[in-house]
């Protein structure tokens, strides 16, 4: 009988899990990776990805929660290096404009997973939305630290501007976007 798995194991195990998930289903699509991929491609025996989620659909929010976290705290960091209130708004789109540069870029995980899933999972419907939500409360503070109302336009401009980068394959909609957003910053 094996030994019982300790809490750092199950921890890891997770962890291992979620990474492994997030990298396929960005890669691939949600739908086209199944729970066999995912684990013939973390190594976990399926009896421990159970007992981390009990099915796709968790593993789907799970995978969208931790990128979350991930990525609006990276945005933030870079963001927040910026000194001029401004400019801290358009290093947004600087930030943008790297990520879609990146190789791999395959647009917003949360828009292709609402794409997927959205209609049909809740629990997917959900997190977008919380993502979404949390990424405008972003925004809404560096405007407004800008001395801006131009909360909800700079939120439609990042989010066109990751929707296009994708279709398009470039990084050219973020520095359009932040052409757009200096205009509005200086109508106040």
């Amino acid at each position: 009988m094996p030994a019982p798995l300790t809490e750092d194991r199950i921890e890891q195990d997770r962890e291992l899990l979620l990474a492994t998930a997030e990298r396929l289903f960005y890669e691939h699509g949600i739908g086209a990776v199944g729970m066999d991929r995912v684990r013939a491609a973390s190594g976990l025996p399926l009896k421990r990805i159970y007992r981390s989620v009990p099915g796709k659909e968790a593993l789907v929010a799970a995978v969208l929660r931790r990128r979350d976290v991930r990525w609006r705290g990276d945005l933030a960091a870079a963001v927040e290096r910026v000194a001029d209130p401004r400019e801290r708004v358009l290093a947004v789109f600087d930030w943008l404009a790297r990520w879609f540069a990146e190789p791999g870029f395959r647009g917003c995980a949360w828009i292709n997973a609402f794409g997927e899933l959205g209609p049909s999972s809740e629990a997917v419907r959900a997190e977008v939305r919380a993502h979404k939500h949390a990424f405008a409360e972003q925004l809404r503070g560096w405007v407004r630290a800008a001395g801006s109302t131009c909360v909800e336009p700079v939120f439609l401009l990042a989010e066109g501007a990751m929707v296009t980068a994708a279709v398009t394959g470039s990084p050219e909609p973020a520095r359009q976007a932040r052409e757009a957003v200096a205009v509005l910053l200086d109508r106040g």
